[in-house]
């Protein structure tokens, strides 16, 4: 398996999963928290996307899974970063993730500019006005300096790769397919839920 990288990254340590230098802030300190750092250009994220569908849907009441979509000074990147969260702005993400992935990824749309997405989007049924006016928003610049931001802090190798408990990120020559993938982040979860019980004691 093979992942897209970043244009400076960092080896990674360890054959399944690296501590991060520091700790990412979390959106529920309560809970768990699982991110997912993606890019809807990345072809990858675009395989591993029907996986981690199906097992977020069955993740338990304790964790919280949130994506967050890269940039990578990449212009490609930062269009369908901006997508992303335009959609999510919207309330759209959830409906049209898959369909995002297949227009780039199984339909070749070419999706390469703010007109050529606009009129994709306006496809799905979305008003474009609603859209573009989320897309051109302080809100949605916000979430990408944000993203952009974190990618740096993480000092990610590349994506997809998922983090756990703002803590542990998966990933490194262990790792040989996305069900694997998957599988170390529920052990690392479990890891951080037997942290937060012994904590307690």
């Amino acid at each position: 398996m093979a992942f897209v990288s970043a244009p400076v990254g960092a080896q990674q340590l360890g054959r399944e999963y690296s501590m991060l230098p520091s700790a990412l802030p979390k959106e529920a300190p309560d809970k768990i928290e699982m991110i997912e750092f993606f890019s809807y250009a990345c072809p990858h994220c675009n395989a591993l996307n029907p996986f981690i569908a199906e097992w977020a849907a069955k993740l338990p009441s304790d964790v919280y899974f949130r994506k967050e979509a890269v940039s990578f000074d990449s212009p490609f990147y930062l269009l369908t970063a901006k997508l992303f969260y335009a959609l999510e702005a919207i309330g759209e993400e959830k409906r049209l993730d898959s369909a995002v992935f297949n227009a780039i990824h199984k339909d070749r749309v070419k999706l390469i500019d703010e007109k050529s997405v606009t009129a994709w989007v306006a496809a799905q049924g979305i008003d474009q006005k609603k859209f573009s006016e989320a897309s051109s928003s302080f809100s949605v610049t916000s979430r990408i300096a944000r993203s952009d931001k974190l990618v740096e802090q993480a000092n990610l190798p590349g994506v997809p790769v998922l983090v756990v408990d703002g803590r542990f990120l998966v990933g490194g020559p262990g790792i040989t397919s996305y069900p694997q993938m998957l599988s170390v982040a529920d052990q690392l979860v479990a890891k951080a839920r037997a942290e937060r019980v012994s904590a307690k004691k």
